[in-house]
């Protein structure tokens, strides 16, 4: 069995743990994909390379409301998939090659399970090797969940990991789920010239999202698409190209392809953690402490395999802990995971940042809501913004944040001074009055809703 001083698992955000400073060190890295993990190759990059194009179609499609004849002719799907992938492929590519060069790491292109404590083998085709190490990292991540009704179908169905390299946009897709990657997709493929109908269990598209995002999105997407809320698929019938949904109260739809889109799961289940003792909680997700370890001496885990958020810069700082706690058994680091910010890039974005209304109010808080609208401020007139708004929660007194939402332009970009305020402690007021706010910029939307809670 070969020996190495770690190993691991996973070239996403597993990848990043490893720098020169391990360069003493006989490290090995087991991908049976792509280097860079699902944000790079399927996930968070490429749908947001997707997403803006899609922005940029609609701003010529609403040109006329700012007195600008624009007409829109139509987005070439193989010329913007192909700079999407051209470039995703060729990052992959080189983090894979900078590994194989390096003088201290051995990759190994093949699907791992553990064996024992810290031992596995892997599996490299049709041979396998079995290794050991002093310690392991999982960062194997996840993968999408699939239905019953469309796993027992034998239909072709999409997901995420495969609809955006397809040659051309459907006809007419079908999206099952309503929640973030749905409705990205969605946004995607419509700006793209589909016909999109979502199908979605709960009454309203992004449930989790804050009542008054939630709300106001779906009335927007009503517009957009067409929505079946509050129903389930029952059975995929037809034949590929030419797809039967059956819902739960009987209705039939026809769609040219489904994109399956109800959540993600964790991939422990793929790598016999039984063999190792390695806990999981009941949802899949491997059980760690604040400080990345496993129950196993020698085992950590980050990123979505262990994460309860599914998010990119959770899975990012969690490498970053990880790698320093390798390095300084003795001197400890906490992963901390109060404040975590997260957007949605669709039409409009949207932005959130610690508690909801809906989760204060459960929890019995003494709270209070400020809101502004885009189309309050001089910005939101030069934009025609109608919809858009920035909802604060603080804590009734102090002043403390406890949470933010956002919906319009830039979402993503002008909830940072909130999670800047929640992470540091600064109380709404300061935020609200201390710094100048320059005008008339859009910045004036968190502002003035930080104001509106007095």
């Amino acid at each position: 069995m070969r020996h190495h001083d770690m190993v691991v698992i996973g070239a996403g955000s597993g990848n990043m743990v490893v720098d020169d400073s391990f360069a003493g060190l006989d490290v090995a890295i087991v991908e049976e994909d792509a280097f860079g993990g699902t944000c790079l190759n399927v996930g968070c990059i490429p749908s947001k390379m997707l997403a803006y194009p899609a922005e940029v179609a609609e701003v010529v499609r609403g040109a006329g409301a700012f007195g600008v004849d624009a007409t829109l002719r139509g987005m070439r799907w193989t010329d913007v998939r192909d700079r999407v992938f051209d470039r995703v492929d060729a990052e992959s590519a080189e983090g894979r090659a900078g590994r194989e060069d390096s003088d201290f790491v051995t990759v190994y292109s093949g699907h791992a399970r553990f064996i024992g404590p810290r031992s596995l083998q892997i599996e490299l085709g049709a041979e396998s090797v079995a290794v050991e190490a002093d310690q392991i990292v999982i960062a194997a991540g996840g993968r999408p969940m699939v239905p019953p009704p469309v796993l027992e179908s034998g239909l072709p169905f999409e997901t995420s990991d495969s609809i955006m390299r397809i040659d051309a946009p459907p006809r007419r897709l079908a999206v099952l789920g309503g929640g973030y990657i749905a409705a990205e997709l969605a946004e995607v493929f419509a700006a793209a010239g589909s016909e999109v109908v979502i199908i979605e269990q709960a009454e309203q598209l992004l449930g989790p999202q804050d009542e008054s995002i939630a709300g106001e999105f779906t009335e927007l997407a009503r517009h957009r698409f067409e929505l079946h809320l509050g129903r389930e698929l029952t059975r995929l019938e037809g034949v590929a190209g030419a797809l039967r949904l059956v819902l739960d109260d009987g209705t039939t739809l026809a769609a040219d392809t489904l994109l399956v889109a109800v959540g993600r799961t964790p991939n422990s289940d793929r790598l016999d953690l039984g063999a190792a003792d390695i806990s999981t909680y009941d949802d899949g997700r491997i059980v760690v402490d604040e400080y990345q370890r496993t129950d196993v001496e020698g085992v950590f885990a980050l990123g979505d395999i262990c994460a309860p958020y599914q998010l990119k810069h959770v899975a990012n700082r969690q490498a970053e802990v990880v790698a320093h706690n390798l390095l300084h058994p003795d001197d400890l680091i906490a992963t901390d995971l109060d404040v975590v910010p997260a957007a949605v890039f669709t039409n409009p974005q949207i932005a959130a940042v610690g508690a909801t209304e809906q989760e204060c109010r459960e929890d019995g808080r003494d709270y209070v809501v400020g809101t502004t609208r885009y189309a309050d401020l001089a910005y939101g007139w030069a934009m025609e913004d109608g919809t858009g708004f920035c909802k604060v929660l603080a804590e009734q007194g102090s002043g403390r944040l406890l949470g933010a939402h956002l919906m319009g332009p830039q979402a993503a970009t002008l909830i940072q001074p909130l999670v800047l305020a929640m992470t540091l402690g600064i109380d709404a007021r300061t935020l609200a009055k201390r710094p100048y706010w320059i005008h008339p910029a859009l910045t004036e939307v968190v502002s003035n809703a930080l104001l509106a809670l007095d």
